[in-house]
């Protein structure tokens, strides 16, 4: 058992990455078994709202586990500083994955409370990393811890609602989760990552990677976050037609049309990237109409071709590279980690179809769910193997 204790906890990815694969597939579960619940006229699994910890799970609740474990990984390797160290991951990790269990339980409050001690000393550690390295450029880092501590702002803010009668709490804990800190890391990630990604595979490739684009998506997730806060969605278009125009110019620069054509786990990154500009073009479209007093709207697609396509198709695409190139593998995305990465793509149409077109039948978010806990499932039995395994090349970590 100690031997097995040593190899899990021997690198940070593992001890983040595991719990989180668990919760790709427990969270979409109790969701589904939720709705069920609530459809039978019963009161649903949980001691809070199910719409909300359904929010919760996804924002909260899951991304964080993979995004922390490659942060810890990542950033002392950007920055050539202190590596995050042992007991500091290992207690991030602990406290976040045993606060799922009283919430499973039904016992929101003392799970959210572990949850967010354990973010805490995530924070800590990324600052820490952060502040001690050399002089150099810390944009990535430093946008990706911000993002973090805004998180655990916004976590704090749903431990706030759930233990109060405040709902402008839990209205700002979902924008700023969703604005604050999921978007504006995953942009700091690819703006980083793709274009390096690519300038290794692609020949004869440019990298471009300017600051300024990046400056203003991130301002603009920050002001989108602000207008939602204050319901004024009407307005939104002003900001996300350009953030959708930036995207789409970062995506040609970065060679989408070459990246995708390459190796697969390069083609992921790069076909997941797209889903945030189609994301934000929603967004916009769906403002306008409300601008504009049209009798439409794009209900929930918007958000879900962001959750759903861009967040999980990236986090498919970085985790299964991380978890291949950590445990001695070669980077090389099989017929299985392909066809998943497929499937997930499925999954986001599928979810947004019945708002998009209401004529089509509801049932198919239960099919989109159920399709969902397939594809985690399927994710999570390859590759939640090599997290208490050793390296198959023999190296440490």
């Amino acid at each position: 058992m100690s031997r097995l204790w040593s190899t899990y906890t021997a690198a940070s990815h593992r001890v983040m990455f595991l719990p989180g694969a668990l919760q790709g597939v427990l969270a979409m579960l109790w969701w589904l078994l939720d709705m069920e619940s609530r459809r039978a006229g019963g009161a649903g699994l949980g001691g809070l709202p199910g719409p909300a910890l359904h929010v919760w799970w996804m924002l909260y609740g899951f991304f964080p586990f993979f995004i922390f474990g490659f942060l810890f990984t990542a950033a002392p390797n950007w920055l050539n500083g202190p590596a995050i160290p042992r007991r500091a991951y290992v207690a991030s990790g602990a406290l976040m994955a045993l606060g799922m269990l009283p919430i499973y339980a039904g016992l929101a409050l003392p799970g959210l409370v572990l949850h967010l001690a354990g973010w805490g000393v995530a924070v800590w550690a990324l600052w820490q990393t952060l502040s001690k390295a050399p002089p150099q450029d810390k944009y990535h880092p430093a946008i990706a811890t911000g993002a973090a501590a805004l998180g655990l702002l916004g976590d704090a803010l749903f431990l706030l609602w759930a233990g109060g009668d405040f709902p402008d709490a839990l209205r700002m804990a979902e924008a700023i989760g969703l604005w604050g800190f999921l978007v504006p890391i995953f942009l700091a990630v690819c703006h980083r990552m793709i274009p390096w990604f690519t300038g290794r595979i692609v020949p004869n490739y440019v990298m471009v990677r300017p600051y300024g684009p990046l400056w203003g998506l991130l301002a603009g997730c920050l002001l989108h976050g602000t207008l939602g806060v204050m319901e004024r969605r009407e307005l939104l278009w002003l900001v996300d037609l350009p953030m959708a125009v930036v995207v789409f110019w970062f995506a040609t620069r970065w060679g989408v049309a070459r990246g995708a054509r390459q190796a697969r786990l390069l083609a992921m990154l790069h076909i997941a990237f797209l889903w945030l500009g189609l994301s934000l073009l929603l967004h916009a479209v769906d403002s306008l109409a409300r601008y504009t007093g049209l009798a439409w709207n794009a209900g929930q697609a918007p958000l879900h071709a962001l959750g759903i396509g861009f967040f999980s198709s990236m986090l498919i695409g970085m985790a299964s590279r991380v978890s291949l190139g950590h445990s001695g593998r070669k980077l090389e995305a099989d017929a299985t980690t392909w066809g998943l990465f497929w499937l997930v793509q499925g999954v986001a149409l599928l979810r947004m179809l019945p708002e998009l077109l209401p004529v089509l039948p509801q049932q198919l978010v239960t099919v989109a769910g159920g399709l969902w806990l397939l594809a985690f499932g399927l994710w999570a039995w390859k590759y939640a193997p090599l997290y208490w395994r050793p390296r198959a090349d023999g190296k440490p970590g």
